[in-house]
């Protein structure tokens, strides 16, 4: 199958991530991040999570700041909108039309749009309708009312990259460690199924919808 290059050692790429909780983006996209960082792009990253408080807020911050580390350039934003009432709430939907006057990404990581949390699928769909000429991919995130789809992008990592993304979310987020969901053989798993549907050389993959894409003719 052919790749499609989009991080390549020693070019700018700017991206904007987009998480409605604290862990969100590191679980959804973290070992893509880890992985194109270790290969040499040059990442510009606008890192937005939008509800954390008090011990979930500190947790956001540190997490961003290990999984970003070695990144060209970052910007860490972490606000307290109300969690489970994104829907509910004009501020949210104000930040997002602030947030496209500030940045202008290369390519968009947000929640998918057919997510089970209705905060999520708020995310996703304030993102489409706030940023209408960006390249979008939407991440999954594994939950107990099960939430898996067909993906069709994936980005295959090296078995390393998968376990290094592991322990930073297992030494970040001890607030998640009693959730029977939130473990190493959940997102090791995740990560097993994806690499065997793209048949990564390492077997593990992050999957990804790209709902529109260009191809350029030269």
């Amino acid at each position: 199958m052919l790749e499609l290059e989009l991080a390549l050692r020693g070019r700018p790429l700017h991206i904007l991530c987009l998480g409605a909780h604290s862990d969100d983006i590191e679980i959804g996209a973290g070992g893509t991040l880890l992985h194109w960082i270790a290969t040499g792009a040059e990442l510009h990253v606008h890192w937005a999570v939008l509800a954390a408080n008090g011990e979930r807020a500190r947790e956001a911050k540190a997490s961003a700041a290990d999984f970003l580390a070695g990144a060209k350039k970052t910007t860490i934003e972490v606000h307290a909108f109300r969690d489970g009432y994104f829907s509910y709430c004009a501020e949210v939907k104000d930040w997002f039309e602030g947030l496209k006057r500030r940045v202008s990404p290369d390519i968009i990581f947000t929640h998918a749009r057919e997510d089970a949390h209705q905060d999520h699928r708020e995310v996703s769909q304030l993102t489409w309708n706030s940023f209408r000429d960006h390249t979008i991919l939407e991440y999954e995130i594994p939950k107990w009312d099960g939430d898996m789809r067909p993906l069709n992008m994936f980005v295959p990592l090296p078995a390393a990259t998968v376990e290094r993304k592991i322990e930073l979310l297992d030494r970040h987020f001890g607030s998640q460690r009693s959730k029977d969901w939130f473990d190493a053989a959940t997102f090791r798993g995740l990560a097993r199924l994806r690499g065997m549907e793209c048949r990564a050389a390492e077997s593990f993959a992050e999957g990804f919808t790209a709902r529109k894409s260009i191809l350029a003719i030269a």
